[in-house]
Order: structure tokens, then sequence, then C-alpha cells
């Protein structure tokens, strides 16, 4: 309920137009991740013979494989809100950025086809569980950060724009383009983990020049904001 929460609901007071108080959205690399994951179903479902080739699981079989993944998804959604608040929602992030990257790279040693199918289902879930863990870290830390990074005039449109635009150009995308790497490259799924190395590396980099918000005290902003438009509406400045 957004009425009862605190960082969408400080004094709305007019705020200054200076560097210092207004950042631009960040990528969130939870939105590439959600891709590659639609795309395993059809690459997991698709039959060993087909062109381009998948796993041959059977749809029923996998979906339940992927009810299994989701769990993890939310236990560790709610585990890395906690991880973010004690270690900081910038710094726990980075680190969740680098691993989805590792995670993209070794794509091929989960989705290969073995010759024990009970081998090559194992691998699939062990794919499943790790991807669907490491999306949940993402959105923990996620829900904090984005309104933290703007100030309280826009903290609302600015956050909700920021995960709006990112889940189209990210989530809705990925499954079309991974899927079409997929195709292109005969049924290998190499190209599509590269895919998801390079929007985990786009994100690193978004939230290396970023700042940390675990810290800042939201209270005092907002009494600096008033102060500083104060000031500046004295001085007869446009706010």
């Amino acid at each position: 309920n957004v009425s009862h929460n605190p960082i969408l609901t400080r004094p709305l007071v007019p705020q200054p137009r200076h560097p210092n108080r207004v950042n631009k959205p960040k990528p969130t690399t939870q939105n590439a991740v959600s891709g590659p994951h639609v795309r395993s179903q059809a690459y997991g479902t698709t039959a060993q013979d087909a062109k381009p080739a998948g796993l041959g699981i059977t749809y029923t079989h996998f979906v339940l494989m992927q009810i299994i993944g989701v769990v993890f998804f939310a236990i560790f959604t709610a585990v890395s809100g906690v991880m973010a608040d004690q270690l900081g929602r910038r710094r726990l992030l980075l680190w969740i950025s680098a691993l989805i990257a590792v995670f993209g790279l070794a794509f091929p040693i989960f989705l290969t086809m073995r010759t024990e199918l009970m081998f090559t289902g194992a691998m699939t879930q062990s794919f499943l569980i790790i991807g669907f863990t490491l999306m949940g870290l993402t959105f923990g830390p996620m829900g904090a950060i984005l309104p933290e990074l703007f100030p309280t005039n826009v903290r609302y449109t600015g956050s909700a724009i920021a995960y709006n635009v990112s889940s189209i150009l990210g989530a809705a995308l990925a499954p079309f383009i991974a899927v079409a790497l997929w195709a292109d490259a005969d049924g290998s799924t190499h190209t599509v983990g590269w895919y998801l190395a390079g929007s985990a590396a786009l994100t690193f980099i978004a939230l290396w020049i970023t700042r940390e918000t675990k810290d800042v005290n939201y209270d005092q902003a907002s009494a600096d904001d008033i102060a500083l438009s104060e000031a500046m509406e004295a001085e007869g400045l446009q706010v």
C-alpha cells in the first residue's frame, strides 16, 4: 500500500533543480534474466531431433521444474531485502550482477543434452533454481534503490517509469531476442548466455556510477529540500 510506504510519502515540497538531488533511472538485470527463463521453456520442451534442437523434456515436467525454481525466487526475494539493508543496495546488486554474468556464460554447461535423460533433467533443474535465485536476489534491493534514487516530488513517478520502461525494453523483448539467438545458433545456448552476460555487464556499469542509498536520512533530506527551496525563493530564483 503506497499510503504506508514512508519512502514514497515524504512531504511534497518544491525541489530545486540541481545535480546532487536528481538521478537518472538505472537498468535492472532482472528484466534480462526473466527473458532467458521464458526461452528456456521453449528450448526445454522442443524435441531433440527438431531444428533448432531442444532437450525433449515434456511440457508438464518442465512446468513443474519451473514451479520448483519459482519457490527459490520467492524465498530469495525476501532474503535479499534483508541482505540489502545490511550490506547496502548498490553493493549487493553489484555482486549479483557479476554472478548473473557468470551464470550467462555458463549456459552451455547446464543446457546441453546428455546421454542420460535424468542427468539432463537434473542439470536443467539446477539451471532453473540458480537462475530464479539470482532473479529473486535482484528484486529485494530493487524495490528500495529505485525510489531512493529520486527526490521527493518525483520519487513515485521516477521509480515507476524507470521500472516499467526497463521491463518493456528488457523483459518484454528478451524472449524474442533469446529465441532468435537460439535459432540462429542452430540450437546452441551460448549466444543466449552472452546476451544475458552483456545485460548484466551494462547493469554493473550503471550501478557502479550511481550512489549507495542505504544510509540516506530521508527526513533530513526533505528538510534540506525545504530549506534550499525557501532560500532560492527568497533570492527570486525559479524552483
